[in-house]
């Protein structure tokens, strides 16, 4: 592995952002691809920034990447470490990229006290899952993703009562 993984700074959100455009091709999800440039900055870098990220990057070029940020579990009643997205570009796919970032992942999270590392894996993606289950993870076979985007998302915002004093 040649590539070096450290903090995102400002300067890599333009390479983050392809990435994440890459990363939806991959998942067959571009029609849901609806982050902007400015968008990921504010998320990343602005004053209310709870999203951190690593790159990898490789001859000056950013090759990969993870997004993250933390939760809280309340039957540990300790927060956790969430990883939104792990991407690396396939050239560089069997390298020990990937691996060196989890391991990165997981060093700050016992760095930061957390109970958890947790993230996401979609359940056609056999080789992503094990690659994890390799590495110690547990897919955990009884719980769901639940998601509210859209419409739905502002049918039931607006049907929340009214604050009252």
């Amino acid at each position: 592995m040649a590539a070096a993984i450290r903090a995102a700074t400002p300067a890599d959100v333009g390479a983050i952002y392809a990435l994440i455009v890459e990363l939806a091709e991959f998942e067959k999800l571009t029609h849901l691809l609806t982050v902007t440039q400015a968008g990921l900055h504010d998320a990343l870098f602005g004053a209310r920034a709870l999203t951190e990220a690593l790159v990898a990057e490789d001859a000056g070029s950013i090759v990969g990447y993870a997004l993250f940020f933390h939760n809280f579990s309340t039957f540990v009643g300790r927060r956790g470490l969430y990883l939104e997205d792990l991407y690396v570009q396939p050239s560089q796919r069997g390298s020990g990229l990937g691996t060196a970032i989890l391991q990165r992942l997981a060093a700050l999270a016992v760095e930061r006290e957390c109970g958890r590392f947790e993230w996401t894996v979609l359940d056609w993606n056999q080789m992503a899952i094990d690659f994890y289950q390799k590495m110690g993870a547990t897919v955990l076979p009884d719980w769901r993703v639940v998601r509210m985007t859209g419409a739905a998302l502002d049918a039931l915002a607006t049907s929340a009562p009214r604050k009252t004093r």
